[in-house]
């Protein structure tokens, strides 16, 4: 007997369903973002996948103590600040960005300072073993990360519960399968179902999520809107097309301040960090310049020299 199956048209923008297809969402008003999802019916009120982990309870909230005044650090101080003071435990960070800017680069070089402490678990689902151990070679890097190349969420979760990593790298999430939805990988329903146990899992097990997210033409996040609001940060890795410098923002930060920035220098040894932004938009001319005056601007907590 196969399982019952229903269609539905969901907005890639705020995640609203709709019975048929339409130009504009009802409820956003954008133009355009309703994607036919096909959804089956629901065997189980809750995934096979996440059936063993430990149980919610009810306490006073006066009787609960904070476990997140120590931040786990990236060994990255700029990515650190960016962040809020480093990694919270149980956090969910979605990281997002062009392709071939440096996402994966960068997140590299952080797992690779917090493996000497705590153990990690890089999951890929768009480059082999043999690309991310050559880009390991070529930045230098000498930890064992644990590492595997695989896209079927359940086994992504089985892996995790049985190594127990403590944080977790999802590169990237649009390309995650999930056995509760039938549609195609990278479409609404395969994100949102992907990410939402995903989170779960987190939030239960005080583990650190880090997923790397693609970005569309205009720049948002490619996926349901939704997907932004499950996580606890959402950081954008900006970047000129060819330019040597890479700016990480964060838009979204439960744990710390919103459009704080890093800055990093692409070279052939991985991310540099950049400790003093303000030497870029500087000439450091030794004589005044006739016309050319230099002004303060602020970047969140960051003032910033700037010379026109």
């Amino acid at each position: 007997v196969m399982a019952k199956t229903k269609i539905e048209f969901v907005c890639r923008e705020c995640g609203a369903s709709h019975y048929q297809w339409a130009g504009q969402c009802l409820e956003c008003k954008a133009w355009n973002t309703l994607e036919e999802v096909v959804i089956s019916q629901v065997t189980s009120s809750r995934p096979e996948s996440l059936k063993d982990l430990p149980a919610s309870k009810v306490q006073n909230l006066s009787e609960i103590t904070s476990e997140n005044k120590k931040r786990l650090t990236t060994g990255l101080s700029e990515l650190d600040r960016t962040l809020g003071g480093g990694l919270v435990d149980g956090s969910v960070v979605l990281i997002g960005g062009d392709p071939g800017i440096g996402k994966s680069t960068l997140i590299l070089q952080a797992l690779a300072a917090i493996n000497r402490s705590n153990a990690t678990l890089y999951v890929s689902g768009e480059e082999s073993a043999e690309q991310v151990s050559e880009r390991a070679v070529r930045l230098g890097i000498k930890e064992d990360i644990l590492f595997i190349s695989e896209t079927h969420l359940e086994k992504i979760l089985k892996l995790s519960k049985e190594v127990q990593p403590k944080v977790i790298v999802i590169d990237s999430i649009q390309t995650m399968v999930t056995d509760l939805s039938a549609s195609a990988p990278g479409s609404v329903s395969q994100v949102r179902d992907c990410a939402a146990q995903l989170t779960q899992y987190t939030k239960q097990t005080h583990t650190i999520l880090i997923m790397i997210g693609h970005v569309t033409k205009g720049g948002a996040l490619a996926g349901p809107r939704i997907l932004e609001h499950m996580v606890d940060t959402v950081l954008y890795f900006e970047g000129d097309a060819g330019g040597r410098y890479r700016v990480i923002r964060a838009v979204k930060n439960r744990y710390g301040s919103v459009n704080e920035i890093s800055v990093f220098g692409m070279s052939g040894k991985g991310l540099q960090q950049v400790s003093n932004p303000s030497s870029i938009f500087l000439s450091n001319q030794k004589t005044p310049s006739p016309g050319s005056m230099v002004m303060v601007v602020r970047e969140a907590t960051r003032p910033l020299l700037i010379e026109i």
